[in-house]
């Protein structure tokens, strides 16, 4: 592939593009065409003369703008086909009637140069394979025997004009090349339209994340930072009231088993998850020491009695046979913490 020559669109000089793309290298400068095209408006105007330089045709051909090129570097279809004829090449329309009897297979000719309004491009076989020198493409295509055909008709059916390149072009180095191998295309090349418009989005693209990195460089970092430090303080916090909570059970423990300094209400059981304030405790002695008298005044004189047990057994039995070791515990400790904090308050005050 690199050894084909292929001139890419500069402005509007898709003919002269078309003309060094078929003779495979500079053969054409946008001032040598424009030579000609000033050639043939003189012929042509000589022509107009020859009814008289007075008549109204004459005025207003000379009045009109040239139709063999423009400002733009637009060259016609007599521009290039008198280019070519100094090579001894000529141009003959591809669906006209009398090309079209001779039956010839596409592959079977050398070049082809298709026209749609103000665009020009070569197609060309080099060595043993066809290719698409399109100038708007930004490499050469390469174009398989079988699609030839069907790539022409395409062609004809968005509104080309083809043309069939008549007689033998120069000898070029990538003609002699592709004589000895054949090439595989494993990207087609794209329109230099669509390569422009990825690179400036690429650009674009890049530039928005530039942006985001520097952003997160400056407040960014700053808040991820400030994240990091409240985590720290939180666990700190947590931290500070564990150790402060071990330290009160350990302290209510130690209250919890020294025994006969332990307020009674420390003996009895808690409901399962709730923690009995001293007002409830008196309420269920008081209702525990009621239901005593009910019995004593139910059973007939004379009739032996049990002395009631105020003890913690007694009343623990009473109040709630269900409650384990572990709940009495809890409730030792519980009542054991409220008396420290109580004594640490009034330690405060004072």
């Amino acid at each position: 592939m690199e050894s084909i020559f292929h001139e890419k669109q500069e402005g509007s000089l898709c003919a002269q593009h078309c003309l060094n793309n078929l003779l495979q290298g500079e053969y054409f400068s946008p001032v040598e065409l424009s030579s000609i095209a000033h050639q043939l408006d003189e012929e042509e105007r000589m022509r107009m003369a020859e009814g008289g330089v007075t008549s109204e045709d004459y005025r207003t051909f000379l009045q009109q703008p040239s139709g063999n090129m423009d400002d733009s570097g637009f060259f016609s279809i007599q521009v290039i086909s008198n280019a070519l004829k100094v090579w001894g090449l000529e141009l003959i329309l591809f669906n006209s009637p009398e090309y079209q009897r001779l039956r010839i297979d596409p592959i079977n000719e050398r070049s082809f140069i298709c026209n749609y309004k103000e665009h020009w491009f070569t197609v060309r076989k080099l060595g043993k394979q066809w290719f698409n020198l399109n100038s708007l493409l930004t490499g050469p295509e390469l174009i398989s025997d079988t699609y030839l055909a069907l790539f022409l008709a395409q062609l004809q059916q968005e509104g080309y004009s083809i043309f069939v390149v008549k007689g033998d072009l120069p000898d070029c180095e990538a003609d002699q090349l592709l004589q000895m191998v054949r090439v595989q295309q494993m990207h087609r090349p794209k329109l230099i339209g669509e390569e422009l418009a990825q690179l400036k989005e690429q650009r674009v693209q890049k530039t928005d994340l530039e942006r985001v990195l520097e952003a997160n460089d400056g407040s960014g970092m700053l808040d991820a930072d400030e994240e990091d430090l409240q985590r720290a303080l939180a666990l700190s916090r947590q931290e500070i009231d564990l150790e402060d909570e071990e330290a009160d059970l350990r302290r209510a423990i130690q209250l919890s088993m020294q025994g006969p300094s332990r307020n009674i209400c420390q003996d009895i059981p808690q409901t399962s998850g709730t923690h009995l304030t001293s007002e409830e405790l008196r309420k269920r002695r008081e209702a525990y020491f009621e239901k005593q008298q009910q019995q004593e005044q139910q059973d007939p004189p004379g009739h032996p009695r049990e002395k009631p047990n105020t003890s913690s057994g007694a009343l623990d039995s009473d109040l709630g046979d269900a409650m384990s070791e572990e709940d009495m515990l809890q409730a030792a400790v519980t009542m054991s913490l409220e008396t420290v904090r109580s004594n640490f308050k009034t330690e405060g005050k004072k």
